[in-house]
């Protein structure tokens, strides 16, 4: 990758090219403004990083007319907007910290993230961080993104139009359908632009497109009478529906080597601040991630180590995203219940999700004095308690990046928006472990478009305040009911899940899909947003060439398992992981077949691994119960049933795979005349080959080649020649 790739890395130069496109935005938005309706196929609303992986998906998959609106001028979302440049991905694998495994387009931004640092610190991972592997500043990771749309842009394919400064005012309905969003710039010309599309996705902040089009949704707490879920609220009080996980507006700081303490911030009071946590432990994070004797504030969130890398002074930098800074959306201080009070009677009441975005402004406001609050109560009262060194806050100054006043992110860190009510909504048992060792989700979706697993994670929802008076300091604290480090499985998305129950017209992305809001404490991390975007965008292009409806592709299994085809075999880019095996890169030959094959229920996952072996060793047991199943999901299949006595003496009545291995009997003629099946022996090529003729389906020949490297079948090998055979039948039955 070269550097010009990379040309914005100097703030200076970032700050004079935004300027200028700046400018030359103003001006298009201008000119089409007096046109007043743009038409397109494809709209997307929104700039965060499932949008952006929405508009490049759908590009790739070839869409023509994509049209990409964003209220800012940055794109990329938690990577640079929100300012979260640590890239959260952790799992849990064999009771170690480790990073989910990455596929789809996150694989693809990792790699342009790895090789920007490389390029520009010698390093591709410089920021011994505790919290992730992976690190990114915030001005880099938003010119990333421009360069991940810019082939598809008016500077490439054309098929991106990319306007910025708008937001959604109103959405046009043709009955039941979406047609169209009407957006006004956030420059307030007095000028509206309507956008008139077959499709629209929804990866707005807030959920904007889907409150205003009149889709059913959800923001807050749902009641345990809603899903049952073991940790719902079952009841709420007056408060109690403006309840979120909270934002949190990041800090990022550069090292200064001087003294650089902020003003004070006008709502500051160190009792808000009292016991924040270790400011700081010198580590290189050797013992990996989420090492509990590195935590500390500073090495929590740090995006470039120089202390131990070795690079030149100044080159330090950190980000504070820490507890203390978390802004509760309930219990609102006194001046910004007054403030929206005055904006609109009854503002204060509403949850953020149904704000204006100027009554949205007003709570940002707030959350930025707070964040401002915590960086100047470590730079003076946890500096003067701790001493002088060189790593001390003091020495940290805001980094000017960012182009805003304060020198903060133009976007808080968003962990729960709107919940859009869809078609499937995935609920806490549907996730939900028992143990702290995450093995399969309990309902794993046959329509599942991406694969997950992070905690039910939420921060202090609420607050206390600590005079009993609402204009005075107050902590956040957690809930019975919300908090973090609930065990979940691995689980799946499901396609059911972006779909609205009754709009047209319309897709989720983002945060706004159907999960309840226990379950989106454990969806909502960098990999996970991109890759809603991406599953919404392939079943956008399934819609448009089709001329169907969302629903129709939900409804139809031969049109979802189209689209989890183009998932994993990926667009210009590696494929989406469908079903959440820890070992299994999209490059690997067996990514496809493993993942269709599982997702259909055709080859089951080990029930107490999260890995899947591929050089493993067939048995003739597993065979047996793969072939069966193949079998069974075939149109024209037969039914058996169990016969008694058992027909093998080696596979008694209670044997769990009894009855796959006697339908191998039952529906061919396999190895009935033996007194014994022989279930744990080895399994070689040939005997598949020999069942497959048996059964009367396909059988490569390749497996009975004397010069073979191997007579024995190993996973890797029997998932791809069973799942082409599974694509030989797949083809018979559609035409």
């Amino acid at each position: 990758m070269s550097r010009k790739q990379f040309q914005l890395t100097t703030p200076f130069e970032f700050h004079m090219k935004r300027i200028f496109l700046l400018i030359v935005t103003f001006g298009i938005l201008c000119s089409q403004s007096r046109a007043a309706t743009i038409d397109t196929d494809l709209l997307i609303v929104g700039g965060n990083e499932s949008a952006c992986a929405a508009a490049v998906q759908a590009a790739r998959l070839g869409v023509k007319r994509i049209v990409l609106i964003n209220d800012i001028q940055w794109l990329g979302g938690q990577f640079s907007s929100e300012g979260v440049g640590p890239v959260d991905e952790r799992t849990t694998v064999r009771g170690k910290s480790a990073n989910f495994p990455r596929s789809g387009l996150f694989l693809e931004m990792i790699e342009r993230i790895r090789a920007y640092n490389s390029l520009t610190y010698g390093v591709a991972a410089p920021g011994n961080c505790w919290s992730a592997t992976e690190t990114i500043e915030p001005a880099a990771a938003a010119r990333l993104f421009e360069n991940l749309l810019l082939p598809y842009t008016e500077k490439g394919s054309g098929q991106i139009q990319l306007l910025r400064g708008l937001y959604p005012v109103k959405v046009n309905l043709d009955g039941n359908r979406v047609i169209g969003v009407v957006f006004e710039r956030v420059e307030k010309c007095d000028e509206l632009i309507t956008v008139q599309a077959r499709l629209t996705v929804d990866s707005s902040d807030w959920g904007d497109v889907i409150r205003l089009s009149g889709a059913k949704y959800s923001a807050g707490p749902d009641l345990r009478s809603r899903f049952g879920e073991p940790s719902a609220p079952e009841t709420l009080d007056d408060e109690g529906h403006q309840e979120m996980n909270p934002i949190t507006w990041a800090i990022t700081l550069k090292e200064a080597g001087r003294d650089v303490t902020i003003p004070k911030p006008p709502t500051y009071d160190e009792r808000t601040f009292v016991n924040p946590g270790r400011a700081w432990v010198d580590s290189n994070m050797a013992a990996g991630i989420y090492s509990q004797p590195d935590l500390s504030i500073y090495t929590q969130r740090r995006l470039v180590d120089r202390w131990h890398f070795g690079f030149p002074p100044g080159r330090e930098k950190t980000q504070l995203i820490w507890t203390e800074q978390d802004y509760p959306l309930c219990q609102l201080p006194k001046r910004v219940v007054d403030a929206l009070e005055a904006s609109e009677p009854g503002s204060s009441r509403k949850n953020i999700v149904d704000m204006t975005p100027a009554q949205r402004g007003i709570i940002f406001d707030d959350a930025r004095q707070h964040s401002l609050g915590l960086l100047y109560h470590l730079q003076t009262r946890v500096h003067e308690k701790n001493g002088d060194y060189p790593q001390s806050f003091r020495y940290m100054e805001l980094s000017d990046e960012f182009g805003t006043p304060d020198h903060l992110p133009p976007k808080p860190y968003v962990r729960e928006g709107l919940r859009l009510e869809a078609l499937y909504m995935l609920r806490e048992q549907d996730i939900r472990a028992d143990t702290h060792e995450p093995r399969w989700a309990k309902m794993m979706p046959g329509d599942a478009v991406f694969g997950f697993q992070f905690h039910i994670d939420f921060h202090p929802t609420r607050r206390t305040y600590i005079t009993g008076r609402r204009d005075g300091p107050w902590r956040r604290v957690h809930t019975a009911s919300r908090n973090w480090h609930t065990n979940t499985d691995r689980a799946m998305f499901p396609l059911r899940g972006l779909v609205p129950v009754e709009r047209d017209g319309l897709l989720g992305a983002s945060k706004n899909i159907g999960v309840s809001s226990v379950v989106q404490a454990a969806l909502r991390l960098h990999g996970q947003m991109m890759q809603v975007g991406q599953a919404s965008a392939t079943v956008a292009w399934l819609c448009l060439r089709d001329g169907i409806q969302p629903r129709e592709v939900a409804a139809s299994p031969v049109r979802y398992r189209e689209v989890q085809c183009r998932l994993v075999r990926g667009c210009g880019g590696p494929g989406v992981l469908l079903w959440p095996w820890q070992d299994m890169p999209p490059e690997a030959m067996h990514f496809e077949a493993a993942n269709m094959l599982a997702v259909r229920g055709i080859w089951p996952a080990d029930a107490e691994s999260v890995f899947f072996d591929p050089d493993k060793i067939m048995t003739r047991r597993e065979l047996a119960r793969v072939l069966a199943r193949l079998y069974r999901s075939l149109p024209e299949a037969k039914e058996w049933h169990s016969s008694l006595p058992p027909r093998f003496a080696d596979v008694p009545v209670n044997d769990p795979d009894r009855a796959a291995i006697e339908a191998m009997i039952a529906l061919g003629d396999c190895d009935q005349q033996q007194a014994v099946f022989q279930p744990d022996l080895t399994c070689e090529r040939s005997v598949l080959y020999r069942w497959l003729k048996a059964l009367g389906l396909p059988a490569n020949a390749s497996l009975i080649e004397k010069d073979s490297a191997s007579p024995t079948l190993t996973r890797a090998e029997a998932v791809r020649l069973l799942y082409g055979v599974l694509q030989i039948a797949d083809k018979a039955v559609t035409h």
